[in-house]
């Protein structure tokens, strides 16, 4: 049966690279992506499939209820994947406000449409709601804690992870409420191409290859479990497939690094892949800056629950994945160089060189 999937936040990081392997897996499915195109969002993300007969973009936002109602009816939307949001933890210290617009306001949208769509067409079995939330939900964890699973009580720390808490706890509620088929995923570090060079491992990247200083918050020693994008890819596939609504799966990477052993790893690759950088060993432009407010100390994800009932297994290591990435983004300059506009320096500028050390 041809599905009709509705993509929000398409055109984004993760969003995109799950298009991409959505399409390429069930080319014969209905793939609409709405995207607001925000600075994180780039509709180039998804050039390769425009011309595709069985793919749709369009421009808009997911707090608009017209909209989306139109969309679900006129495409007879059986799936809604749900990426879009407001990600930035340093963003959301900055401004609070938009985060709580966009990841509760819009999910709430996107959860009463839906309701009011499988309504309408006798709530069909093979109707999904799939939200993709954050490991950063359940807080930090201290050096020894056993990993975040799904039963770990909610403890964000962050305007960013409050904001995804809450809309977790509505899609949960939908379905307890009104039987609403949701699934609920919270994954971890998702790194990988198409990456907004806001983010560690591009701004690494990136001021590596433009002789810049790379800002470590802190002493460095905060722990992330960093997931590559195509395995979170494939979890979410497994997870429309053959996931149980009302049921909530964690998706890890099994790669627990301190951050600046990540860095330094990132330097080495640089080291070896790239030509004419400005400085090397590009070590020497580690420099630590004031930390994070509120800056979790480490993040580790248990996903036993889903390599037990739904058989799914990352397949990436962490030296595997930032060979790529790293290659990704070395091959790729006239995707980031536009990127790196005045808005961008800006944020830059307040975020870490008013906070070195």
């Amino acid at each position: 049966m041809i599905r009709k999937l509705l993509v929000t936040g398409g055109a984004g990081f993760i969003g995109s690279n799950f298009v991409h392997h959505w399409c390429k897996t069930y080319p014969d499915d209905r793939v609409v992506v709405l995207d607001a195109l925000t600075y994180a969002g780039n509709r180039g993300n998804l050039a390769a499939l425009e011309k595709e007969e069985n793919f749709r973009f369009v421009r808009g936002d997911i707090c608009d209820r017209t909209l989306i109602d139109k969309l679900l009816q006129t495409e007879n939307i059986d799936i809604i994947a749900h990426f879009a949001a407001e990600s930035h933890v340093d963003r959301s210290i900055l401004g609070p406000g938009t985060f709580v617009q966009t990841n509760v306001v819009g999910t709430f949208t996107l959860l009463e449409a839906f309701r009011q769509h499988c309504q309408t067409n006798n709530q069909p079995l093979n109707y999904r709601f799939l939200h993709v939330s954050t490991d950063e939900v359940y807080g930090s964890l201290a050096p020894d804690d056993p990993a975040f699973c799904e039963t770990t009580p909610y403890a964000p720390n962050s305007p960013y992870s409050a904001s995804k808490a809450g809309s977790d706890h509505l899609v949960r509620a939908y379905y307890h409420t009104y039987g609403l088929p949701t699934i609920i995923t919270n994954c971890s570090n998702n790194y990988g191409s198409y990456q907004f060079p806001e983010k560690l491992i591009p701004l690494m990247c990136i001021n590596i290859l433009m002789g810049k200083p790379l800002p470590i918050y802190g002493d460095g020693k905060n722990v992330r479990d960093w997931l590559y994008v195509g395995d979170h890819c494939s979890a979410i596939e497994v997870v429309i497939q053959r996931g149980t609504p009302g049921e909530t799966y964690n998706i890890g990477g099994n790669n627990e690094v301190e951050n600046i052993s990540l860095v330094q790893m990132l330097c080495q690759l640089m080291d070896e892949l790239a030509f004419d950088l400005p400085v090397r060993p590009s070590q020497k432009l580690i420099t630590f800056v004031k930390d994070r407010l509120g800056h979790d100390r480490r993040y580790a994800i248990n996903s036993n629950k889903l390599q037990t009932e739904l058989g799914w297994t990352p397949s990436v290591t962490v030296e595997e994945g930032l060979r790529l990435t790293v290659e990704w983004y070395l091959t790729h300059r006239d995707w980031w160089e536009p990127l790196l506009s005045e808005e961008y320096q800006a944020y830059y500028r307040k975020n870490y060189l008013q906070s070195a050390n």
